[in-house]
């Protein structure tokens, strides 16, 4: 059942159903008493997650970093297409309307992070922030959890890499121009449409794409290495805008370009097919058989190698379309690669002391 516009003003999804891990469902019906237009619209709420690690491992081949940090839980931004909403059906929520407004913050997360990478054995290998939800969503405005994640990083002369689509990454450039300097830190900002009205409706809360692209200017004239993601490609509503992105951002100082194509992994299919039918009716059958020829049939397939970029025709024009652009601009003639060499654990001896 759709949530009634008004109660979800400002938010892509209008479904908000259980949690596949759930074993009972709850649904608003009318009795015919006016009772469901009393109820309240769904506002932004926040809970503080006492989080006891904060970073995340993983061993996935076609990913090019092994840890990340995620400071945030559901994110505001609210982007349709996002495949970590299904994450909150492990806190017993829905990946609809409850990923978007209710919010689990890790005010922790620094204190976590100077102990992890202080533990004896640590290995220094770049952290990548921003790879599920986005830690330069609305909230931190007023949390500044990033902010003082950065500053452990900083002190520690850890390597970081971040892909937001936030203009509020520009709040750090003192931090991370002096961490670039020395060859710690690079930006990515994903910009998924140069459309205003598409990125509205798409991605309610993020920055307009041309606040994006100010930003990419901001942190290039900074001196940090910045890059654009176009992603994700949706085909046959955003893919003819590659060139058109990756010329923008080119203009604006970007020097790397990625991009991937949209992932829509349990949940995340029925939210993104309500919406396009809510949205762009007439463009919902192209849109979901194309991607279906890069999906081996299906809405999506999590094979490793296949998940980012797809599969057949369709998704190697992309590729080419994508290569082809990217090299005629000079993205990519060199990737930066983070150094690791000048790590300084944040707490010394005072780890062993921190376990007690």
């Amino acid at each position: 059942m759709r949530i009634d516009a008004e109660r979800r003003r400002g938010r892509a999804a209008a479904l908000n159903m259980p949690g596949r891990f759930e074993t009972e469902a709850r649904e608003i019906t009318d009795d015919g008493w006016g009772s469901a237009d009393d109820l309240p619209p769904f506002k932004t709420e926040v809970q503080v997650e006492a989080a006891r690690k904060i970073i995340t491992r993983n061993d996935s081949p076609d990913i090019a970093f092994d840890r990340s940090i995620n400071p945030y839980r559901g994110c505001e931004h609210g982007c349709i297409y996002c495949f970590a909403r299904p994450t909150h059906a492990y806190m017993g929520m829905s990946a609809g309307l409850d990923f978007e407004t209710k919010l689990f913050a890790k005010p922790n997360a620094a204190e976590l992070l100077a102990r992890e990478i202080s533990a004896p054995g640590y290995k220094v290998k770049t952290i990548a922030i921003g790879t599920n939800t986005d830690p330069y969503q609305p909230i931190e405005r007023r949390m500044r959890i990033m902010r003082e994640i950065l500053e452990v990083l900083q002190r520690a002369r850890h390597p970081v890499g971040i892909v937001t689509k936030s203009a509020l990454v520009i709040r750090d450039i003192d931090i991370l121009s002096e961490m670039a300097k020395e060859g710690l830190a690079k930006v990515a900002l994903s910009v998924t449409t140069l459309d205003r009205k598409l990125a509205r409706a798409m991605e309610p809360r993020a920055a307009t794409p041309s606040r994006r692209l100010e930003a990419i200017a901001a942190l290039t004239q900074a001196g940090i290495p910045t890059s654009v993601m176009v992603a994700p490609i949706i085909p046959a509503l955003n893919d003819h805008e590659i060139e058109r992105i990756l010329d923008a951002a080119h203009a604006q100082g970007a020097c790397e370009a990625g991009y991937i194509l949209v992932r829509l992994p349990h949940e995340v299919s029925p939210l993104f097919r309500d919406w396009l039918l809510r949205n762009y009716p007439d463009r919902y059958r192209r849109v979901m058989s194309v991607l279906q020829t890069m999906r081996g049939g299906k809405d999506y397939n999590a094979e490793w190698g296949k998940r980012m970029h797809g599969d057949g025709p369709y998704a190697w024009q992309l590729g080419r379309r994508f290569e082809l652009a990217a090299n005629r601009l000079g993205f990519n003639k060199r990737r930066k690669r983070l150094r690791t060499d000048l790590f300084v654990p944040p707490l010394k001896g005072a780890v062993q002391l921190s376990l007690f």
